[in-house]
């Protein structure tokens, strides 16, 4: 009986760099979309009860902070020799610290918005920087089928988020939960830089010249699509855990459904791929649109425990999901230039989410609740559904 042979020592030395580089990247993205661009939702509420923030300030916050994340995606895209600097992306790490421990040291409603916009601007950097070397990185030593997996960070980073605020909120208040926030990203962030420098150098290897410019015929539709669901799901994003907390019963439940929301959103971005490859694109996507829609509508009249967990579930499991199928999609459509699509697809996801909390939050003030900017969110991921529906162009099934 032979013996099993045994494994190169390159190869097992090449799959420790590549499971330190993944790790790495999972605690970049929790530092910056984790806490550095998500974390203000579970504090929000407590800004507003201890300050009296106000619906509509709060979503010109928000607003902001997307309007960052959209500047900072389109100077990646228009500059994409930024994906090599190093020194960019050290940067971009601190500014996401340096603005989440911020927050919490002033009441100055300017300075909140200037940090922000910086917090949004270092998230989608950090963002773009982290998939591009953890992706590159992970192929060039034979592992890039591990790539998917660097997204569930994002989850991650909200789930651990929804479980910090509560307790930071008890040591000391909505400042408290920012200063902890922030000391929680640096810790992280330097056990992700740590992870990184542990590992083989391999030498770069520059990518592919781009095709010439495509004409944007092909995404429009997908395109419109993807501006109805920023528009729609943001308020979700933003006000979850306020809409929960504004209603005696269930208060004490507010802060852990952003777990809930962080735990399905985790797994999110490799199930609904999968999925579509056994349904088809267009059925998978329309079966995600339609999860997210009934839990957006359903939170503008959710009384019970077991309502705003179907609320946080189906909203974590399809945002991130929505987010995979339709870059997958722009990609497939302008082939000869996918940089293109994901840009113009970013900007038009990017201006829906900026609109959204700065309208919802003035309805909810006029409206004195979030029924109607709820519902007329539902509406726009029905809209995006139905622009899916009718768009002739959206293939069955995903690519092997």
């Amino acid at each position: 009986m032979k013996a099993p042979a045994a494994i190169p020592a390159d190869r097992c030395q090449r799959g420790r760099d590549a499971l330190k580089i993944l790790l790495g990247g999972m605690l970049g993205l929790v530092v910056a979309m984790g806490i550095g661009r998500f974390v203000y939702t579970p504090i929000l509420p407590l800004m507003q009860r201890d300050l009296g923030l106000s619906h509509a300030q709060a979503g010109v916050l928000a607003g902001l902070n997307y309007l960052g994340y959209l500047a900072g995606a389109i100077a990646c895209s228009c500059a994409p020799q930024l994906l090599r600097s190093r020194s960019l992306g050290l940067a971009a790490l601190l500014t996401s610290i340096l603005t989440t421990l911020a927050m919490g040291l002033t009441t100055s409603l300017h300075l909140w918005a200037l940090l922000r916009l910086a917090a949004g601007a270092a998230s989608a950097l950090l963002f773009i920087l982290i998939a591009a070397e953890v992706g590159d990185s992970l192929a060039r030593r034979g592992y890039g089928h591990w790539a998917g997996n660097l997204y569930g960070g994002i989850g991650l980073g909200i789930a651990l988020s929804g479980l910090l605020v509560p307790a930071l909120d008890r040591l000391g208040g909505w400042a408290a939960a920012w200063l902890g926030s922030g000391l929680l990203a640096a810790l992280l962030a330097l056990l992700g830089v740590a992870l990184g420098r542990r590992t083989r150098r391999l030498p770069w290897v520059a990518p592919p010249e781009l095709g010439s410019p495509q004409g944007l015929r092909p995404i429009a539709l997908l395109a419109f699509a993807y501006f109805c669901e920023g528009l729609g799901y943001v308020v979700s994003a933003t006000f979850l855990v306020t809409i929960i907390a504004g209603n005696s019963q269930l208060a004490p439940y507010a802060g852990y459904s952003w777990v809930a929301v962080g735990l399905a959103a985790a797994p999110s971005t490799l199930l609904w791929p999968l999925l579509a490859r056994r349904i088809g694109f267009r059925c998978a996507l329309l079966a995600a649109y339609a999860v997210q829609g009934a839990g957006i509508w359903l939170s503008s009249q959710a009384t019970s425990l077991a309502a705003i967990l179907f609320v946080a579930l189906s909203f974590g499991a399809t945002f991130l999901g929505i987010v995979a199928l339709t870059l997958a999609e722009g990609r497939r459509r302008l082939p000869r230039n996918p940089a293109q699509a994901a840009a113009v697809l970013t900007a038009s996801f990017g201006i829906g989410q900026m609109l959204g909390p700065m309208v919802a939050g003035w309805l909810a003030d006029i409206e004195a609740g979030f029924a109607l900017p709820l519902q007329l969110a539902a509406g726009c991921v029905a809209l995006a559904a139905l622009l899916t529906l009718v768009d002739r162009r959206q293939r069955q099934t995903l690519d092997p």
